[in-house]
């Protein structure tokens, strides 16, 4: 029984980072078939099967098919988004960038996530959130952009490229898939209103992932006629785990936690496909890197343990205050506390003097009047 515990202990924070890490491995399966094949059709390629695979999924585990127009709306906006807009804008934007500067761009969007969920659903950021989303920009800004490029920033405080010159290439495309990821996930949360949130992920990724096809017919040519095996098989590997399991668990999640929380994690993307494209391609990081790299995960712990982190802070400072007022009562308690007893002695003592209870008076005009009353019946007494 302790072990079974344990075991689901252990499970839940595996299959939260799974999402991330099949990003990131999925990244690293596809920079070997990029120059082979099309970017439109290669964004296809990992919505359509892989939203056929979270369909037969959700079909074994019983899961309720959509229904109504409101469903089927959202659904449709969210393929819209999510689909069409962010993996067309994603593979178009990796073909005309580096993959690291890419990497940076596109994983700017916890912020924007964090942003729109302070808005809509009035989650906390809070100071340690926010100071954990910079860190995050900056760790992946360490890992993705060229060394020269930070160098020159810290020594000169310029970087040798025009900002415009930048967008000009494939940046922007990765800025807007950014913000499309993030519109992406805020969105779940109304369309788990109407329908469930599994069975939509499916539907959204094929929604999503017809036009591209479509779009690519009409635009591309020779889509998979360079693709040898290996390249299918990095391109299974990216439609099976970097989507139809990496989309599935993420918007699951989404439905139903923290926005804020599980969009920092996004951050471990560019860190696992860095880990593993040292292990399997012989990418090596440099020291700047590796900073990257640590800074990104205190990023990712300072967001996800914000509220811990304000609690202990307020619960510090108010046992602080508490102290420091405590001693500066005691410093000052004994004079005032000799003047308050020495009042309320005299207080004490004097007042049945200077002026008797009711109960006195009473029982003083009871004696007065029974001597009165003796006087009268045994006038010889008196005399």
């Amino acid at each position: 029984m302790q072990q079974t515990s344990r075991s689901t202990f252990l499970l839940g924070p595996v299959l939260l980072i799974a999402p991330f890490f099949f990003w990131g491995t999925a990244m690293v399966a596809m920079k070997g078939v990029i120059p082979n094949t099309t970017p439109l059709f290669m964004a296809g390629v990992r919505l359509v099967p892989a939203g056929v695979l979270v369909l037969a999924v959700a079909a074994m585990l019983g899961r309720s098919h959509p229904k109504g127009w409101a469903a089927w709306l959202w659904i449709s906006l969210f393929a819209l988004v999510d689909g069409s807009l962010f993996q067309g804008f994603l593979a178009e934007g990796l073909v005309r960038t580096s993959a690291g500067l890419g990497s940076v761009m596109i994983d700017t969007q916890p912020l924007a996530v964090a942003l729109l969920s302070s808005w809509l659903f009035g989650e906390i950021i809070g100071f340690w959130g926010g100071l954990g989303i910079g860190l995050g920009i900056l760790g992946i800004s360490l890992i993705g952009l060229p060394n020269e490029w930070i160098l020159q920033l810290l020594t000169n405080g310029k970087i040798p490229m025009d900002v415009g010159q930048l967008f000009e290439h494939g940046e922007w495309l990765m800025l807007l898939a950014s913000l499309s990821m993030a519109v992406g996930t805020v969105t779940i949360r109304f369309v788990s209103r109407y329908a469930d949130p599994i069975t939509a992920t499916g539907w959204h990724m094929i929604l999503g992932g017809l036009p591209l096809f479509a779009l690519s017919f009409f635009w591309e040519t020779e889509q998979w006629v360079h693709i040898n095996q290996s390249g299918w098989i990095a391109l299974g590997y990216s439609t099976v785990f970097g989507s139809a399991i990496a989309y599935g668990l993420f918007f699951y999640f989404a439905s139903t936690g923290n926005l804020t929380s599980l969009s920092s994690l996004t951050f471990l993307t560019p860190v696992f496909a860095l880990i593993f494209g040292n292990l399997f391609l012989s990418e090596v990081l440099t020291p700047v890197q590796w900073m990257g790299v640590g800074i990104t995960l205190l990023s990712i712990y300072l967001i996800n343990q914000r509220e811990v982190l304000a609690h202990t802070s307020r619960s510090l400072a108010k046992f602080t205050l508490g102290r420091s007022t405590r001693q500066n009562d005691l410093e000052s308690k004994p004079t005032v506390v000799k003047t308050n007893v020495s009042v309320e002695q005299t207080a004490t003592v004097n007042i049945p003097v200077l002026e008797p209870s009711e109960r006195q008076l009473a029982l003083l005009s009871e004696e007065v009047g029974k001597s009165e009353s003796e006087k009268l019946l045994h006038p010889e007494a008196s005399t």
